[in-house]
């Protein structure tokens, strides 16, 4: 199976697909790919997770008060069940809402301000993963996306992509990092490996 290396470069962002304007840098759409990436991040299919935050938006609840006022129960039923969840919904349900008071608590509600108070990328990585039940891929899966638009955003991209990139010859280390180019890249190779692992 070849992979078109310039076809990689087109590929969409995860947040594109999800009409998630990051490069408007602003806490609402920040707050949304947020709320998206924890779904990515859960152990779902990728569809499931779209589906789910997409039914977030459905229902209007896509900024931080919003999801704590709504509550545990309306966020089990229906949006977690609308969105096809069968198992972890309890669990992603806590954790929204937890990660929603804390944003809140700490923050005021920006993300923006948790990125001007990072001291550099690994701080900002820290920060993020100090959110309840949130790991060093969810973490990876925020950020990647924000790398051409936030100045402390860099992370390493993550095993799986660069194995994947090896055994298609596509050498990482030509492109910069904080590139859109990079991010279009990283995307395409993340949805290659759902392909390569369905086969």
């Amino acid at each position: 199976m070849q992979v078109n290396v310039n076809e990689l470069k087109r590929s969409k962002l995860y947040s594109e697909e999800l009409c998630i304007d990051l490069s408007e840098n602003n806490d609402k759409e920040l707050f949304k790919w947020f709320l998206a990436s924890i779904l990515f991040g859960a152990r779902i299919t990728e569809t499931i997770a779209r589906n789910t935050y997409m039914t977030f938006e459905r229902y209007k609840l896509l900024e931080p008060r919003k999801i704590l006022k709504a509550g545990w129960d309306f966020l089990v039923n229906p949006i977690m069940r609308e969105g096809g969840y069968v198992r972890y919904d309890f669990k992603t349900s806590t954790k929204i809402l937890r990660n929603c008071d804390t944003l809140i608590k700490d923050y005021e509600g920006s993300l923006r301000k948790l990125h001007k108070e990072a001291k550099d990328g690994k701080d900002l990585e820290n920060e993020i993963m100090s959110f309840y039940g949130i790991g060093p891929v969810t973490t990876n899966i925020f950020l990647r996306e924000l790398r051409p638009f936030w100045e402390k955003s860099n992370p390493e991209p993550l095993p799986i992509i660069k194995e994947i990139a090896r055994k298609y010859e596509i050498n990482l280390s030509k492109y910069d990092r904080k590139s859109l180019t990079f991010a279009r890249i990283e995307a395409g190779l993340m949805r290659l490996k759902s392909r390569v692992r369905k086969r």
